[in-house]
């Protein structure tokens, strides 16, 4: 059986995007607003963004910081992971505190594809896939799955639909790699045992199953000269294990969320949309009950909102990128302790029911200004 997460989330409920995109200079000011609905008092409210750590997300933090009146505190770890061991530190900075986790994917408006973001500081302005923490995290996944799309191979032997498969992916002794779910491939015998009808000198030939045949179609199988199984190996036929760290909110905590729910990422047309997607919504269910828990956050008003930023790529005439958010779900506390959590339309709506005009915004400038003209503050440093 594959490694499991740390998450009792299944991360199989649906995260809709179409619809629910908006962009940043309009959700952060309806944001700002529903918590003045939410009797948030205006100047008391700390707000925390737990956003990975590129550069990309400096627009949203601009954003935060221009209606919310404060730089916002940092949640975040590389990944939109969030740093729940930070919660005790946030509380006391504010009388209302706001959190906004969201995992990041790139997108590209000339290529139409997901995973890909222009870095205008590089030489010639290159894309690369974005977000790089989730990409890494990815590639060994990748480098096995692509493994064994080569070395499965499907042919037609006397009239019957056959399967080939290289030892190595049938060693199940492994500690690590790809493991396949051998029901959905290979038809077994009268004993319900997977016999192969061959053995070669590193692959073991078999009797394809019914359904999987169904599934794909007898033309997949050439009598003249086995092929490649290749976008054949759906999600349901495999899955991973790998010797990865445990430790909460480590350096392999992305990995941890997205292990059992590789096959699904990897297989899907723009596999960093996917996963920024299941981690958005595996850190949600996760983050929460430990708000629930904390002390310092208990006789305060809390929201807590997760989502997704899609951030399109730059123009070269722009500075930052027209970043916009997918809303996945809320989780508010009033002072007394009563919460209720909102679901993707749930939120969405309260979010549209709100006005994109924001009275208490700051202007960025003038504040810049008004620092650069104060009094210089001398530091004492006699009595240290």
């Amino acid at each position: 059986m594959p490694l499991t997460t740390n998450s009792t989330y299944q991360a199989d409920a649906g995260f809709e995007i179409k619809g629910m995109m908006m962009s940043y200079n309009v959700f952060i000011p309806r944001l700002y607003n529903w918590c003045k609905s939410l009797n948030f008092e205006a100047g008391k409210i700390m707000p925390s963004r737990a956003f990975c750590a590129d550069e990309s997300q400096g627009y949203p933090i601009i954003m935060i910081a221009k209606h919310f009146g404060t730089f916002p505190f940092n949640h975040g770890r590389a990944g939109g992971i969030v740093a729940t061991d930070r919660h005790g530190p946030h509380g006391p900075h504010g009388e209302n505190l706001v959190i906004i986790q969201a995992s990041h994917v790139g997108y590209d408006p000339q290529t139409k594809q997901f995973g890909h973001y222009r870095r205008l500081q590089t030489n010639n302005a290159v894309c690369s896939p974005s977000c790089g923490k989730i990409d890494h995290t990815l590639e060994w996944y990748q480098n096995e799955y692509q493994f064994a799309q080569q070395n499965i191979r499907l042919h037609n032997q006397d009239n019957q639909e056959c399967i080939t498969i290289d030892n190595q992916l049938l060693r199940e002794n492994r500690e690590e790699g790809l493991f396949l779910n051998l029901e959905t491939l290979i038809k077994p015998n009268s004993d319900k045992q997977y016999v192969p009808i061959k053995r070669l000198s590193t692959a073991k030939v078999y009797v394809a199953s019914s359904a999987f045949v169904s599934s794909i179609g007898k033309s997949a199988f050439h009598a003249d000269m086995p092929q490649i199984i290749g976008e054949n190996l759906k999600a349901n036929t495999f899955y991973f294990q790998r010797q990865i760290s445990q430790t909460e909110e480590g350096a392999q905590h992305l990995e941890r969320n997205l292990l059992a729910h590789m096959p699904q990422v990897i297989t899907s047309t723009f596999p960093l949309l996917v996963a920024a997607q299941l981690n958005t919504q595996i850190e949600f269910d996760r983050t929460f009950r430990t708000i629930v828990k904390e002390h310092s956050y208990q006789s305060k008003k809390v929201l807590f909102v997760a989502g997704l930023n899609i951030d399109i790529s730059p123009e070269m005439e722009q500075i930052f990128p027209l970043t916009k958010f997918v809303p996945w779900a809320a989780y508010f506390q009033d002072s007394d302790g009563n919460y209720t959590t909102f679901e993707q339309p749930e939120l969405m709506q309260a979010l549209k029911q709100q006005s994109t005009e924001n009275p208490d915004q700051i202007d960025l400038e003038d504040a810049i200004q008004h620092m650069t003209k104060a009094k210089e503050v001398i530091i004492d440093l006699e009595n240290i």
